[in-house]
C-alpha cells in the first residue's frame, strides 16, 4: 500500500475524529484510523463502537491497500509536518512508513482484519435537514446532562422524532434528566416530504460528536436503518447505534396553562443569575426566587459561605410566588436561546417553570423548582 496526501486536505478531519478515537471501548483498535485506497482517494473509518465515522479524501494512490494506524499520533505527525506533500506505505508486519526526503517516521500498525465492520447502510429513507439548525438542535438538548444509567436510557438519550400535523411537519428533539427537559423543533411547510412519524432514542455522546461534522452552513440528509441513526453529507457519513428503551410521555408537561408570562432581557436576567450562583455550591445549589409586583427578588444562602441578594424591575402584576430553582439550570438555557428576550412561565412554586425566547416557537425548555 502507497498513497500520497496533502496535509490541508485531512487535517481537519484528523482532529475531529479524536473525540471518538480517544473513547475507550472494549477493543484497543478502535483508538486507531482505518485507512482503505479507492479509485477516487482514501476512505477514512473511525468507531468507538457506538458512534462511526467515514469520510472520502483526495489522495494520489500508487499502490492500493488498507492499514490502520494511531488515531492521535498520526493526528500529531499530519499536524507538525513540516510540507504539505505526505508519503505514506506499508510494509511488512504492518509497519507504515510515514515522510518525504527530510522527515521519516516508522509505526507500528494493526491488522486491518481485526478493525470493526461499517453497518452497510442501503435503502434508507433519508431526509434534509438544515445543517446549522441541527446543529442548534443538538445544542439545545445535550445541556442536559444526566450520570450514566442503562436501565434509564431516556437520560442518557435525546429523543429524535418525526411528527406530522394539520397544518405543519416537524423534526423534534428533546431531552430530559428528570428535574429538566429541553425540546427543540424543527418546523417544516405540509408539503415537505417526510418519512413516516417515528421516535428513536439517540446516545447523547454520539449527538455530542455530530457538531463537529456539521458545516455553517448547506444541509445533511439524515435517516434510521436497522437500529443505526444515519446523518450523510456529500464524501461524510456519521452512523450512531440506536439505544433501547422507552422516552416518557411529556406532552402534559410542556404545556402553559394558566402561568404567567414574565418578559425579561435575557442577558440582564443571565448576569443577574450568576452573580447571584456564586455563592451556591454543590451542597446548596438552589436560589429563591420572589415574584412580587412588578418585582423579581433574588436571593442565595450558603451557611458555608454567606447570602447575596439582588432585584430587579420586571413587568409582573400578580399574587406573590416563592419558588427555588437551582440557578445553573436556567444559566444553561439562556446560553441556547438566541433571542435578546425570553419569557418565563409560572403557575407556583410547585408546578414546573417553562423558559423559551420571545417569539420562537422552536425551543422550549422546562425546570421543576426545589423544595424551599
Amino acid at each position: 500500500m502507497k498513497f500520497k496526501i496533502n496535509k490541508n486536505d485531512i487535517l481537519d478531519i484528523l482532529s475531529k475524529v479524536q473525540g471518538i478515537t480517544g473513547r475507550k471501548s472494549n477493543l484497543a483498535i478502535t483508538s486507531n484510523i482505518l485507512i482503505k485506497t479507492t479509485d477516487k482517494g482514501i476512505i477514512l473509518t473511525v468507531t468507538d463502537l457506538e458512534t462511526g465515522f467515514e469520510g472520502l479524501y483526495p489522495a494520489t494512490i500508487e499502490k492500493k491497500g488498507v492499514l490502520t494506524i494511531n488515531s492521535r499520533k498520526f493526528y500529531e505527525i499530519v499536524r507538525e509536518f513540516p510540507s504539505e506533500e505526505i508519503q505514506i506505505s506499508e510494509s511488512d508486519n504492518y509497519w507504515i512508513k510515514i515522510g518525504n526526503k527530510n522527515v521519516e517516521y516508522n509505526m507500528v500498525g494493526l491488522n486491518p482484519d481485526d478493525f470493526p465492520e461499517t453497518p452497510i447502510i442501503e435503502n434508507v429513507d433519508f431526509f434534509t435537514i438544515d445543517s446549522e439548525v441541527f446543529r442548534k438542535m443538538i445544542e439545545k438538548t445535550i445541556i442536559i446532562t444526566g450520570a450514566s444509567d442503562e436501565k434509564r436510557t431516556h437520560i442518557t438519550g435525546i429523543y429524535f422524532e418525526v411528527i406530522h400535523q394539520e397544518d405543519k411537519n416537524l423534526v423534534r428533539m428533546v431531552s430530559t434528566d428528570g428535574n429538566r427537559l429541553s425540546k427543540a423543533d424543527c418546523i417544516y411547510e405540509k408539503d415537505i416530504q417526510l418519512p413516516q412519524a417515528f421516535g428513536v432514542l439517540i446516545p447523547k455522546k454520539g449527538m455530542n460528536e455530530v457538531i463537529k461534522f456539521l458545516d455553517p452552513s448547506g444541509t445533511v440528509q439524515i435517516g434510521v436503518k436497522n437500529n443505526n441513526f444515519i446523518i450523510k453529507k456529500d464524501y461524510e457519513t456519521v452512523i450512531i447505534r440506536l439505544l433501547e428503551g422507552d422516552f416518557p410521555e411529556y406532552g402534559d408537561i410542556i404545556q402553559r396553562g394558566s402561568s404567567y408570562a414574565i418578559h425579561l432581557d435575557k442577558k440582564k436576567f443571565l448576569m443577574m443569575l450568576k452573580r447571584m450562583s456564586i455563592l451556591s455550591s454543590e451542597d446548596y445549589k438552589g436560589v429563591i426566587f420572589n415574584f412580587k409586583d412588578n418585582n423579581i427578588s433574588i436571593t442565595t444562602t450558603n451557611p458555608d459561605l454567606g447570602e447575596s441578594k439582588e432585584d430587579m424591575n420586571i413587568d409582573f402584576k400578580g399574587d406573590p410566588i416563592e419558588v427555588a430553582f437551582n440557578p445553573r439550570y436556567i444559566i444553561e438555557i439562556l446560553s441556547v436561546i438566541d433571542t435578546e428576550k425570553v419569557v418565563v412561565n409560572i403557575i407556583d412554586k410547585e408546578k414546573p417553570c417553562l423558559i423559551e425566547g420571545e417569539n420562537d416557537d422552536t425551543y422550549l425548555s422546562v425546570i421543576m423548582p426545589m423544595r424551599i
